[in-house]
């Protein structure tokens, strides 16, 4: 059985299984919203990262950098810091959006979830304090 490992941002859509195209009705004009979900499952260790977030899919492939460029143990005490920080917002919804920070994550630091999830992961919370604008206090945040 899989331990759910979640980051769930904003959600802008409506969740589907796979990333797919929605035709939206407006008044004016019709438009077209793109469920953008990310998905990491390392089978071995039973635990997934899903990341849904409208624009994280075209953000790690044009801006993040290239796999390999940062060292696990960096991913690893980057996302240590962001975390605690992350799951100390979820705690305080009056003093934090609580639309921005809606659940735990459930992330040990003495578990290896390998390179993959933890550069997932170290993406996504750079995406997330560069496109809205929150400082989770783990120093440098590379604007891209």
């Amino acid at each position: 059985m899989k331990t759910p490992f979640y980051i769930l941002a904003v959600l802008f859509i409506i969740i589907a299984c796979s990333t797919s195209q929605k035709t939206v009705n407006d008044t004016s004009k019709q438009k077209v919203a793109v469920n953008d979900t990310v998905r990491i499952a390392n089978d071995s260790l039973e635990y997934e990262v899903i990341i849904i977030d409208p624009g994280f899919s075209s953000w790690l492939v044009s801006r993040a950098q290239s796999r390999n460029y940062y060292s696990q143990s960096y991913l690893e005490n980057k996302n240590q810091q962001y975390v605690a920080e992350w799951n100390n917002r979820v705690n305080q919804p009056m003093r934090f959006n609580p639309d921005l920070y809606e659940m735990r994550i459930n992330y040990d630091s003495f578990i290896n979830y390998g390179y993959e999830v933890n550069y997932l992961i170290y993406n996504y919370m750079v995406y997330f304090q560069n496109t809205y604008k929150q400082n989770l206090g783990a120093g440098y945040i590379p604007a891209r």
